[in-house]
């Protein structure tokens, strides 16, 4: 039985890409239809003003997620292409900007009721699927660790072993996801309160990681 290789390249417009592409943008749709579904489900919020804080959102999203991705190396952008550019991004940057215009954008509508907990799920869904994408992108995205004897080592496309740690934080998400989505269920916790647990979950780990000794230090994305 012939196993995959890792990266997967296939051709974009006749360019050589990787399957990353595809992953974020089917990311992208289906996080936006778990919103809807779960928006039509239960909303404290004002219709209107939910359309505002949305698009608040997706700007300040966009901006952390693309231009402080960018900033992480200036001098390089010089000398960058589009794909370079296109690859440059950060979940933490979307996340903590987007959190900051949707608390910019509630101020100035004078909204008090908390407005996380419908972008929860669905949040963590794209971030899970991008991942996907970052595994099957190998070394090509920085979203690998360094060389490791660990026993989870693989050789992400540059003939070294070394930490997947895409692939750590899918499986983290497949967990994070199952709990949160029984704890929404039972409907125990306030307003707001999922959101909450899952920003502090979730940056608790991309910590963890980070803290990894340095034999075994990690470029995260």
């Amino acid at each position: 039985m012939k196993l995959m290789r890792i990266p997967i390249i296939f051709e974009f417009f006749g360019e050589e890409t990787n399957l990353h592409f595809i992953f974020e943008t089917v990311a992208f749709f289906l996080v936006f239809k778990y919103y809807v579904y779960q928006k039509n489900k239960k909303d404290h919020i004002d219709s209107k003003n939910r359309l505002l804080i949305v698009l608040g959102a997706i700007i300040g999203a966009l901006i952390g997620f693309r231009l402080l991705g960018v900033l992480e190396n200036p001098q390089g952008l010089l000398h960058a292409s589009f794909m370079d550019i296109y690859r440059s991004k950060t979940i933490i940057g979307g996340l903590l900007m987007g959190l900051f215009t949707v608390e910019i954008t509630k101020k100035m509508l004078k909204e008090k009721q908390s407005s996380g907990d419908l972008f929860t799920l669905p949040l963590i869904v794209g971030i899970f699927i991008g991942r996907i994408g970052c595994f099957l992108t190998g070394t090509i995205e920085p979203t690998y660790g360094r060389e490791t004897d660990f026993f989870m080592a693989m050789n992400l496309g540059d003939g070294k072993f070394r930490h997947p740690i895409a692939l750590y934080e899918i499986i983290f998400l497949i967990f994070l996801f199952l709990i949160l989505k029984s704890v929404q269920k039972k409907d125990i916790l306030k307003n707001g309160s999922l959101f909450k647990y899952f920003m502090i979950t979730y940056f608790f780990f991309r910590f963890l990681i980070d803290k990894i000794p340095r034999r075994s230090a990690l470029s995260v994305a």
